[in-house]
């Protein structure tokens, strides 16, 4: 093989956030940039880890270039074979999934997730292990000490594989197969619902459903699955077309970003149900007629309704969730009588739970939702899911919403984004609320008594690790919750997130718009961290 090592230097900030490696499409672009991190992947895998990968991403621009890249970077570092999704695509959950079947050696996604694409967008890089899940803390710690000595790495000079047809190909002495991006996920995903179900539902006439694709990954997919597979109609599934830029777009599922879906469920004649998922389809956002279902609320209505799917119908061994995301969850738990957990943010720390059969299904407040069936979250699952619940129990999804709070009270929830924010100016809000904790406990702000204060630490159940400084939380003697932290998805600044939440058990007060129910709390942090002071915010970015 014609193997070329090349000289290079570190660069600096190299480092991983909660999803991996992001920045914008010009700073990847660099020479030796790419390579550097790819190199600095390869460089903590040890020769027997290095057999069999698994290689896609969401599509978005730099994408295919990257996979050429990588591709004659794994060839020359010895790796045996790759497995990459047919014109450079598989989506976050699918990666995983592919990964589990064929028992690789881990896998590598591109992906900025959520965040806009295109020239001027944003791309992404994160290593996926063996079971599927996110490089543990303790592997891209190690990636990003060898990012800052790196001095050379190595490639192969050879042709470009051809990412749009089936088939294997060689890279040097390394097979390339360029794989179905769907037809594994969707063996997986009719293994765990009750697909005939499924489809007599979204077959019906009297059943009006929109799946909202937003350009990205899950076009693919939900195509694949819900239009050929199960019968929906073609108009069911928009902006299905995976796009470069994702049309101009921001491929987030929430009531600000998906625009097209929002409107048709709270039209004067709105849709049944409705459901969009992001750039790599991981997160997933659920609604009803006028209804919008907040991703705390949907993990603890999935797990409430666990029996009516096959794969759980036998029962959960516990359900996990970030700590940002409310208390639903846990009510059902209780109920239940199997153990919650409470994490920091990010998926990585839900693996080592799920590979110890201590829980069986997760989720985050960033919309968010997985099981062990695969180790990411995962959007289109999220979707089925819940077609399954609508399937069996034939109720709007409002009904469905509103029986859950009757049943365990309801957790009004928000998140309150502030984008862009100055890094130092959103370092020195933190620091400005932590400096209170003191002070602050005992505190009255309106119905509100602080009764604790402190930075969220974790002590993995399973290996006993410890992750420190996850997040301010601010907790009242009610139960309800005030939590800040820095989000680590982000390549503009800082985005500082506000997580409001309050416990309502009296069904008579379960109609309040949730802004109006949280407004005292939402007082009380703006005084306490003094967010217009050091946003220069007015109003949150986003609120979800």
């Amino acid at each position: 093989m014609n193997i070329s090592t090349i000289a290079t230097t570190p660069f600096a900030g190299q480092k991983a956030g909660t999803s991996g490696l992001r920045k914008k499409v010009t700073v990847f672009q660099q020479a030796h940039y790419l390579e550097n991190f790819v190199q600095s992947i390869f460089n903590v895998l040890s020769t027997t880890e290095k057999q069999v990968l698994v290689l896609g991403g969401d599509g978005r621009y730099y994408n295919r270039i990257a996979i050429q890249v990588i591709l004659k970077m794994a060839a020359a570092n010895g790796f045996k074979k790759v497995l990459v999704g047919q014109q450079g695509i598989l989506s976050t959950p699918a990666v995983s999934a592919v990964i589990r079947k064929y028992r690789t050696n881990g896998g590598i996604i591109l992906s900025a997730s959520h965040n806009p694409a295109g020239k001027t967008g944003d791309f992404g890089i994160k290593f996926n292990n063996a079971s599927g899940s996110p490089a543990a803390e303790k592997t891209t710690e190690a990636i990003y000490q060898q990012t800052q000595v790196i001095s050379e790495y190595y490639t192969l000079s050879a042709e470009d594989i051809d990412l749009n047809s089936l088939g294997e190909y060689t890279c040097g002495e390394m097979v390339v197969e360029v794989i179905d991006s769907v037809v594994d996920y969707a063996e997986l995903m009719a293994e765990v619902f009750d697909f005939p179900a499924i489809g007599k539902l979204v077959q019906s006439p009297d059943f009006r459903f929109c799946f909202d694709a937003m350009h990205a990954v899950t076009g693919t997919y939900a195509r694949r699955i819900l239009v050929k597979q199960l019968g929906a109609a073609e108009n069911s599934v928009i902006n299905a077309v995976p796009l470069e830029d994702f049309a101009g777009g921001h491929p987030d599922p929430n009531l600000v970003h998906a625009k097209e879906l929002v409107a048709k469920m709270y039209a004067d004649n709105p849709l049944d149900f409705g459901a969009a998922s992001d750039g790599d389809g991981d997160r997933n956002m659920i609604m009803g007629a006028q209804c919008f279902v907040t991703p705390s609320d949907s993990l603890a209505i999935l797990a409430d309704h666990a029996a009516l799917i096959p794969a759980y119908k036998t029962g959960l061994a516990g359900i996990a969730r970030s700590m940002p995301t409310s208390c639903a969850a846990d009510k059902v738990a209780e109920k239940l009588g199997i153990p919650s957990y409470e994490t920091p943010t990010g998926w990585k720390f839900f693996g080592n739970l799920l590979d110890a059969d201590k829980a069986t299904l997760c989720g985050e407040e960033s919309f968010g939702t997985g099981s062990n069936h695969v180790r990411e979250k995962d959007g289109l699952w999220a979707v089925l899911y819940w077609l399954n619940i609508l399937a069996v129990r034939q109720l709007p999804v409002q009904e469905i919403v509103n029986q859950h709070w009757a049943k365990y009270g309801r957790h009004y929830y928000s998140r309150h984004d502030y984008e862009g924010v100055n890094s130092e100016q959103a370092q020195a809000l933190m620091q400005h609320v932590i400096g209170q904790f003191d002070s602050l406990s005992q505190q009255s702000f309106g119905a509100y008594t602080i009764s604790q204060c402190d930075e969220f630490s974790y002590t993995d159940p399973v290996d006993n690790s410890v992750s420190t400084h996850q997040g301010i939380r601010l907790l009242c003697e009610d139960g309800s919750r005030i939590i800040l932290r820095l989000s680590g998805t982000g390549t503009d600044g800082a985005t500082i997130r506000v997580y409001l939440e309050r416990y309502e058990v009296d069904s008579t007060q379960h109609q309040q718009p949730t802004q109006e129910a949280l407004a005292d709390l939402i007082t009380a942090i703006a005084q306490i961290a003094k967010i217009q002071h050091y946003t220069g915010c007015d109003v949150p970015t986003v609120i979800t």
